[in-house]
């Protein structure tokens, strides 16, 4: 049976996991950063010998995707040994009627029970599962939740933005750059976008100094603009409607950060990142290897966000790494991160394939003292 984990009271609030101080560089069009160290373990504790051999999960149901990651400790972090991600659009129609869909439910019980079939195969002895901006803000969320529990027995925690943020963190800093300036750590996901300023100048976990929640996210900020999309002019004042209103969104923050110079730091973790850095690099199909731990120059990151913003929707559809699934939603995703450019112009962008799943598996290892 898989024990389901709540989150402890210290996890309540932004946090950090371990430091990203050894990140290296790399060749090609891009640098790449180094692996995710362990957690640090309490002073004095010791792990269980046989905890170095549980299986441990997480799932992340989103607004956009499902996804999960199932691993076991190992002496540098953690082994995945399986994972699954589908799109369920989970939060699709959700801005005009305030509700999930009865499709959109179905989708997503039909992909979480893929996830409790191999919790299931894999002995997960502990898991975590979390739920994001749509069930936060469907009306019928808590009736979702339980239907899930009685159809697949995974128990989703409906999580806070808060809490969103802060497992983003612990699961993607440690690609941050090695530097001195401030640091500036986004997620774009479908139905909310978390940008969290962190001081990462010290060994170990980074301080989070402020961070926001934005209820835009690619699903809730394309479900905004109804326009045609056959129509160039209608797109191009679309994205620019899309811009601004992701702009005054973040404005509060804005009016909070410091001042631009030339040591700032850039971290994304979402599809709309790693899409747009594999269409940097122009690869013909997704390469997470080639990806994760990317750094892109943010110039190329704004031209190709105005390239993709121009284009068709069939025009769209036929570049590879976007593809039919996320053509409709990628220039939303253009527009949240052209507008956090705009208020942390960082030379370069670090791009993470990791985040929420991530900060779950090392949060619920590092409590059960499962690190080797």
């Amino acid at each position: 049976m898989v024990q389901q984990s709540r989150p402890s009271p210290q996890s309540s609030g932004p946090a950090g996991g371990a430091s990203g101080k050894n990140a290296r560089s790399g060749q090609g069009n891009g640098s790449k950063a180094a692996a995710i160290p362990p957690p640090s373990k309490q002073r004095g504790s010791l792990p269980h010998p046989s905890r170095g051999r549980r299986s441990y999960a997480a799932i992340d149901l989103g607004t956009n995707n499902c996804r999960l990651l199932i691993a076991k400790p190992s002496a540098d972090g953690f082994i995945v040994v399986d994972a699954f991600s589908r799109i369920v659009r989970l939060g699709e129609g959700l801005a005009a009627t305030g509700r999930i869909s009865d499709a959109a439910i179905e989708r997503a019980i039909a992909a979480l029970s893929v996830c409790a079939d191999k919790l299931r195969r894999r002995h997960v002895t502990l898991a975590r599962s979390v739920a994001t901006e749509a069930c936060r803000r469907a009306a019928n969320g808590a009736e979702f939740i339980q239907r899930v529990y009685r159809e697949t027995g995974i128990a989703l925690d409906i999580i806070s933005a808060q809490e969103e943020a802060r497992l983003a963190v612990m699961g993607c800093h440690a690609l941050l750059e090695p530097g001195d300036g401030p640091a500036l750590i986004f997620d774009i996901g479908g139905g909310s976008t978390e940008l969290v300023l962190v001081d990462a100048n010290r060994e170990g976990a980074p301080h989070i100094v402020d961070w926001v929640s934005a209820p835009w996210g690619v699903v809730s900020l394309t479900e905004s603009e109804l326009f045609d999309h056959a129509d160039q002019s209608e797109r191009l004042a679309a994205y620019a409607r899309m811009r601004s209103r992701v702009a005054e969104a973040f404005a509060p923050l804005a009016r909070r950060l410091p001042q631009a110079d030339c040591s700032m730091r850039l971290l994304g973790t979402s599809g709309t990142v790693t899409t747009l850095a594999s269409v940097h690099l122009n690869l013909p199909r997704y390469d997470r290897q080639a990806i994760d731990g990317l750094i892109v120059p943010s110039t190329s990151m704004r031209s190709i966000s105005s390239r993709l913003s121009t284009m068709s929707l069939a025009e769209r559809q036929k570049l590879p790494c976007i593809g039919s699934e996320r053509a409709d939603l990628v220039v939303a995703g253009c527009a949240i991160l052209e507008s956090i450019l705009d208020i942390w112009p960082a030379e370069r962008l670090g791009v993470a394939d990791r985040g929420i799943r991530e900060g779950i598996l090392r949060g619920l290892m590092d409590r059960d003292g499962a690190m080797m």
